[in-house]
């Protein structure tokens, strides 16, 4: 399943800038194929990273997932010369996976609710204190 589709795509940058830059063939529609091969490349590269952390493939898709995956297919159908916003994009979403990646960014589990916080062991060891009046002497 992929993360984004040309709808997607359509919401985030308006249909006539997909158009215009998935419109390979001058027929006034965005290429499917064209589309297609942006959207696949997009997920291999959410895919390359989430995979270091997360089970693959996720059995939902959530929405800072889709918005990565919009962002790096806008900016691969771009191509050489994607306008400095859609750049900016693209860098903010690969920085962002990497962050999930490392587990600085948590994502939501299949019933959407946010990954509980791993509170960790505490060990708590009684006994004769170091510090005492004894061992304080002179100081």
């Amino acid at each position: 399943m992929a993360y984004a589709a040309l709808e997607d795509l359509n919401e985030r940058a308006g249909e006539d800038e997909i158009r215009q830059i998935a419109d390979r063939d001058r027929d006034g529609a965005p290429d499917p194929a064209v589309i297609e091969a942006a959207v696949t490349h997009a997920d291999n590269i959410v895919n390359g990273y989430l995979g270091a952390r997360f089970k693959l493939p996720l059995p939902t898709i959530p929405d800072l997932v889709r918005t990565w995956a919009v962002s790096i297919a806008r900016y691969y159908l771009h191509g050489n010369m994607p306008p400095e916003y859609v750049a900016t994009d693209y860098k903010d979403a690969i920085t962002q996976l990497k962050d999930a990646a490392r587990g600085l960014i948590s994502l939501p589990d299949i019933a959407g609710n946010e990954p509980a916080k791993s509170g960790g062991t505490s060990l708590v060891a009684e006994g004769p204190g170091f510090f005492n009046d004894r061992t304080m002497r002179g100081w």
